[in-house]
């Protein structure tokens, strides 16, 4: 039996036990709400991760019987969490969106080193893995509801997006996030079906969830994860260990034939999955996805090495959106680009380089063959089911942006964690030193100080700040008439959320954004509250000079004061980072249409905007209005 196992005749420590309900209480409730999609989700699962490392790392400093040392895996990540850290505190242009993307990785690497070192024993990770699929089989329900019941039917009373309707995102807000979540496991449910030895009653049981999982996928109607799965099944045969060539061929082989005869039955029988492929070839590839990896790219040419900075991707994008392309990205939809473009090569190769490092560790390991005898989780048939699975989840993230899914972070994480666990022997049992424990116990104390006093009020900031921005836009787009109650709670939200975040740049411009939309009363009243709007958008403009939209919020606040010639400057300043953005293109002509003698140039600007965004309404009406207004003599 290898170090990092527990013999079942021992009895599992309440230590142990508690780490994996932690584990499971945090991956049920991320996954559940929205996938940890909105920050006042974030905020309970950051808590639940912080408690649980806290569990982790106090078993190492009160208990004096020997347990295997940390597992070298586990080491291998920290590098690339320190480098992000100063990357956020040296580099990142947008602080508030780097630490915020920093905790992302942080809590994956936390996962990983709890499941890989603080959960050993056989009941606790059963126990996690029944779990996973427990919400894997939820997510399904509820995505078969939301596809035949209700479309638009989303968790916590939210309304599906129109583009998404027709498919199946479950419990999490996007089609392709559910997929992701079933390549994990789909794999190791397929592999249990026929697993060696397996009682009638089991088999009939993992058919079952097979079938549902594999309804689910296809209900998704995901081209990249059926595409990712396919090149897992496919690819994984040549790679695997024992046998000679011609057997891991003729694996592939029929790997292959499964896989094209299973694509070909469900394009026969779904019109919506043949409707997704038939866009591929109609407009021969894809279209938005390109643009966003071609800005990665540029953004990294920018800074290879350090890259742009964490967590300013959407940012930064403006830089090179091109014309009529009017979405706001987020992110690259490719993780490994937009890993590079955040962090340049030298984050890239600290992460990826690690995590090529544990797979090439775990591939060339010997299985255990006294595993093949005991639990069925143990087994090499399992494990490697379950790497499979991680695999196809790889490829996914060439098409998505899974890491930045909460619920998929944490998930995908587990099942490494489970994996190298039983691939890769840790170290032998050691007596914990006075030494060891006082640095267990400074760790602790760090991760307790960081996750209260730091993260959870950064998320609380930003959980703030989303919903009264969220309140605001939602009234913008509809066309209807801002009440100054709503302004008022939505301007109290910003205030509170600066306070508990002074750095967040973001809550600094919708702060200024809704002092602005309070003005409307008398000349001095316009001065007065321009002034207040202007102080808020400084701070924002301090904290983070590369984004436009702070600029904009400033040259607005300076109109209404009457100081023409700054705030102008202020909006060339918004083009210049955003020159193809059609909002920037707009202020700056509403700004020229309040100059009597700059009409024309306020109709070209207003017709540019026009021509990046057809749709946008401001810009038409004041065309418009300018069309109707007399020439100043």
């Amino acid at each position: 039996m290898s170090a990092n196992t527990t013999s079942s005749s021992q009895p599992v420590s309440a230590w142990e036990w508690s780490q994996a309900g932690l584990l499971v209480l945090n991956l049920a409730w991320t996954t559940l709400c929205l996938g940890g999609y909105r920050p006042e989700t974030l905020v309970v699962t950051s808590g639940l991760t912080g408690a649980l490392l806290l569990v982790h790392l106090a078993e190492r400093v009160l208990v004096g019987k020997p347990r295997p040392a940390f597992h070298p895996a586990g080491w291998l990540l920290l590098p690339f969490i320190a480098y992000a850290a100063a990357n956020v505190g040296w580099i990142s242009p947008t602080k508030w969106l780097g630490w915020m993307d920093w905790w992302a990785w942080a809590q994956m690497a936390a996962i990983f080193w709890v499941v890989l070192n603080g959960i050993r024993s056989r009941g606790p990770r059963v126990a996690i893995f029944w779990s996973l699929i427990a919400l894997a089989l939820i997510a399904v329900l509820l995505g078969c509801y939301q596809r035949f019941v209700d479309p638009s039917w989303m968790m916590m009373g939210r309304t599906q997006a129109l583009q998404f309707r027709g498919r199946a995102s479950g419990s999490f807000g996007i089609p392709n996030s559910l997929a992701g979540l079933l390549l994990l496991l789909l794999p190791v449910v397929l592999a249990l079906v026929f697993r060696r030895r397996a009682a009638a009653t089991e088999r009939v049981w993992w058919s079952w969830v097979a079938v549902v999982l594999l309804f689910g996928l296809m209900l998704t109607i995901s081209r990249g994860a059926w595409i990712a799965l396919a090149l897992a099944v496919v690819i994984w045969p040549l790679f695997r260990t024992g046998g000679s060539w011609q057997r891991r061929t003729g694996a592939a082989a029929t790997a292959l034939v499964v896989v094209v005869t299973v694509m070909t039955l469900v394009l026969e029988f779904s019109p919506a999955a043949r409707e997704r492929f038939e866009n591929i070839r109609r407009d021969a590839g894809e279209l938005s996805r390109p643009i966003l990896w071609h800005a990665a790219w540029n953004l990294f040419r920018e800074a290879p090495v350090s890259g742009t900075g964490a967590g300013s991707y959407n940012v930064r994008f403006e830089t090179y959106r091109p014309e009529q392309f009017t979405p706001e990205p987020q992110w690259a939809h490719n993780d490994y680009l937009n890993t590079l473009s955040d962090y340049g090569i030298a984050g890239f190769l600290l992460l990826f380089g690690a995590v090529a490092v544990i797979a090439v560790k775990c591939a060339v390991r010997r299985y255990d063959p006294g595993r093949q005898e005991g639990h069925w989780l143990d087994r090499r048939q399992t494990v490697t089911a379950l790497a499979v699975g991680l695999l196809a989840f790889s490829f996914q993230l060439f098409v998505e942006f899974h890491f930045k899914i909460a619920a998929l972070a944490l998930a995908c994480a587990t099942i490494a964690g489970m994996v190298v666990g039983r691939r890769w022997a840790g170290p032998a049992a050691v007596v914990a030193t006075p030494a060891m424990r006082a640095v267990s116990g400074a760790a602790a104390v760090a991760v307790g100080i960081v996750v209260a006093f730091a993260i959870i009020p950064l998320l609380q900031a930003e959980a703030l700040r989303y919903g009264a921005r969220q309140a605001i836009d939602e009234i913008v787009t509809s066309g209807a008439e801002l009440d100054q109650e709503l302004i008022e709670h939505a301007r109290g939200e910003f205030e509170a959320a600066v306070r508990l975040w002074p750095c967040h740049a973001q809550a600094w411009a919708d702060l200024a954004d809704a002092r602005i939309r309070s003005g409307g009363g008398g000349y001095q009243d316009n001065v007065a509250i321009g002034k207040d709007a202007e102080s808020a958008a400084d701070a924002a403009i301090r904290l983070c000079p590369v984004h436009y939209e702070f600029w904009v919020r400033r040259g607005v606040s300076r109109d209404m004061q009457g100081r023409w010639y700054e705030a102008g400057d202020d909006f060339i300043r918004a083009i210049g980072l955003a020159p193809a953005n059609s909002l920037a293109w707009y202020q700056q002509a509403y700004h020229l249409s309040r100059i009597p003698n700059q009409r024309a140039m306020a109709m070209a600007a207003a017709a540019f905007s026009l021509r990046l965004d057809p749709g946008n309404r401001s810009a038409l009406a004041l065309c418009q209005q300018l069309a109707i207004i007399p020439k100043a003599p």
